[in-house]
């Protein structure tokens, strides 16, 4: 069906994914949950048809014929502000690492339990309206200022490229300056699920935030770590 003839009064995935049996199952259970639907099996199609489309989420396998899921992330990451849901085949922590790093929002292992994909896509669109209407839509330290209206932060006047799980992570950071968030009460925030005591994917983002608002990072002085408990974010530079 051509796209534009779809109706738009529904959240619309892309997925991307070469199993032509996962990717209509899936579709099939998206569509009896609300949402509209593109199938796409070429990788090598993939980044064109993510910035052409402009889905409210996509869902990508990391294994594809003419290009791979990281590559297609990493290239897509800077013009297309959605989440992206990564497929792995594999349990890898690696594979995992590297899809955060290329700008994943989240993953899931394959074979994917429906109710589990639901639920994770369900988080991530959750996450644009985390904090509206609950009062302070900006803040600033120092330098640095953070508008979760905008979902937009600067260092020194100049805009910061961050993903939307690296400003999910940021703002609720720092909207909590001052106090230390536990990596379970982060996972509660912005996965809707427990820790498991095993997943890197914070750790990940705060790495990467770090260096671009300015912090040190062999020497945090804004996002510290605090040892077996979490991360605290802090108020003076």
């Amino acid at each position: 069906m051509d796209d534009s003839l779809l109706p738009h009064d529904q959240d619309h995935v892309l997925i991307i994914e070469d199993d032509q049996r996962l990717a209509e199952l899936t579709r099939d259970y998206l569509e009896a949950n609300g949402f509209r639907v593109t199938l796409e099996a070429d990788g090598a199609r993939g980044v064109e048809r993510i910035l052409s489309l402009q889905p409210d989420l996509v869902i990508l396998d990391l294994m594809l014929p003419g290009e791979d899921g990281l590559s297609i992330c990493r290239r897509v990451r800077d013009d297309y502000p959605g989440p992206i849901l990564m497929l792995t085949a594999r349990t890898d922590d690696m594979d995992q690492v590297l899809g955060l790093e290329m700008g994943a929002d989240d993953y899931v292992a394959k074979p994917v339990q429906p109710r589990v994909l639901l639920a994770r896509m369900r988080a991530l669109l959750r996450r644009a309206e985390i904090g509206e209407g609950s009062g302070e839509t900006r803040l600033t330290f120092d330098t640095l200022e953070i508008d979760n209206a905008t979902r937009e932060a600067w260092l020194a006047g100049e805009r910061i490229e961050l993903t939307s799980a690296e400003f999910d992570l940021l703002w609720l950071l720092a909207s909590n300056a001052g106090r230390v968030l536990t990596r379970e009460e982060i996972f509660s925030q912005l996965r809707g699920i427990k820790y498991d005591g095993q997943d890197r994917s914070i750790d990940v983002r705060v790495s990467r935030i770090r260096p671009k608002i300015g912090d040190d990072p062999n020497q945090p002085h804004r996002i510290k770590t605090v040892r077996s408990k979490g991360y605290l974010f802090v108020r003076d530079g």
